[in-house]
């Protein structure tokens, strides 16, 4: 007998008479937060900006405007694109679209100024953008290598107030990336530093129809 099995054999015989555990209560509340689609939007705004995200709110007519604007003021000549970003999102930046490629290298991705996506789901409560990989989102990896990324949320149908509402939207056999602000750190002594494993600055455009 190995001495795993000598182990496991011991915790067996000692939980032989312990008596079966109680059944999980799940009588607890899936959201803290009122159904007003309003409110939770204001309430994604104010975690979102306290996670040192730069939130934006703009109509659908007027996202091409903004997004241009946003880059423009980045001084970004070059933006990376996923293969689904919506028609129209960009029609007046003035920058280089570079369309995401498998063959990109790490290098390649970290030369590019911006990146723009969509996104899968977007928590209130929380301050949190979900990425899952889809067509409007690309790959993981170009959301983490550029500095600086605009994320495109519609509201209020990509919107949820909590976690346990988010979940059921997920697939979780997709690469799902889970953003609460910037990329941040801290050493030691407490000193922030920014852009560690992620994006130096997010922004996050919230497009209200």
């Amino acid at each position: 007998m190995s001495s795993r099995d000598q182990i496991l054999a011991r915790v067996r015989a000692a939980v032989a008479d312990a008596p079966e555990a109680p059944e999980a209560t799940r009588d607890y509340l899936t959201t803290h937060t009122t159904d007003d689609p309003a409110a939770v939007l204001d309430l994604l705004h104010e975690n979102l900006a306290d996670y040192r995200a730069v939130v934006h709110r703009i109509r659908p007519e007027g996202l091409p405007a903004l997004l241009a604007r946003l880059l423009a003021e980045r001084g970004a000549t070059t933006v990376l694109t996923p293969s689904g970003l919506p028609d129209g999102w960009l029609a007046e930046a003035t920058a280089t679209l570079t369309p995401d490629t498998p063959a990109s290298t790490p290098g390649e991705l970290d030369a590019v100024d911006s990146v723009v996506t969509g996104c899968a789901v977007a928590i209130a409560e929380t301050g949190t953008i979900v990425l899952d990989g889809s067509a409007d989102q690309g790959r993981r990896r170009i959301t983490l290598v550029p500095d600086h990324h605009i994320c495109v949320v519609r509201a209020p149908e990509q919107v949820v107030a909590s976690v346990p509402q988010a979940l059921p939207r997920l697939d979780p056999a997709r690469p799902l990336t889970w953003i609460s602000g910037p990329s941040a750190t801290s050493d030691i002594e407490l000193d922030r530093v920014e852009g560690v494993h992620g994006p130096r600055t997010l922004e996050v455009v919230l497009v209200e129809e």
